[in-house]
């Protein structure tokens, strides 16, 4: 929750009139607290967390309000588990981690086709989690919406040689999320 990269998201998606939460998940809440990286929790336990929040959010919600979730990375990815939950109306995943790096036959997107929501991958092309080239090859569901922020890594930054700025990518990530929300109402 308090890196820069969700930080700057959170912070720019806001300016746009979007209302944003965040939050840690129980493993990072203990690495802050002991001042020291932890390795994440159990499935169970982070999909959990992800249920609290979610039901604290939805009973916030007034009628006329939609609930988009998603993450950065993993938490994009126990998002993308949790779409099912009553009240979650869409799903934007930030670096979705398609496989482990270096691993591409270790695939995460076995249930990716029981999404029934709205759904935004925003993927650098060059991310280690799941390049460009490999994400079109698999069999992820067409009416997912995706966007390729040019030469960009997990982080989205791109290589100086691109003369793209990561500033540029993170500018267009916001405007992708931002749109794809607004064409929900």
């Amino acid at each position: 929750m308090d890196s820069d990269f969700m930080q700057f998201m959170a912070e720019a998606l806001a300016e746009r009139g979007l209302r944003v939460g965040r939050f840690n998940f129980p493993y990072m809440e203990r690495a802050v607290t002991e001042g020291k990286r932890r390795p994440p929790d159990a499935m169970k336990k982070l999909l959990a967390a992800w249920e609290e929040v979610i039901h604290q959010v939805f009973r916030d919600l007034n009628s006329t309000q939609r609930l988009a979730i998603g993450g950065k990375s993993m938490g994009g990815r126990i998002a993308s588990m949790s779409t099912h939950l009553v009240g979650v109306n869409a799903l934007i995943c930030l670096g979705y981690p398609f496989h482990p790096p270096g691993k591409p036959e270790k695939l995460r997107t076995e249930h990716l086709s029981d999404i029934k929501v709205p759904t935004l991958i925003v993927q650098g092309e060059r991310d280690t989690f799941g390049r460009k080239e490999e994400v079109l090859a698999m069999k992820i569901p067409r009416r997912f919406k995706k966007k390729w922020l040019s030469d960009g890594d997990h982080s989205f930054k791109p290589r100086k040689a691109s003369g793209l700025t990561v500033d540029d990518n993170l500018s267009e990530a916001v405007n992708s999320v931002a749109c794809f929300l607004k064409a929900l109402d």
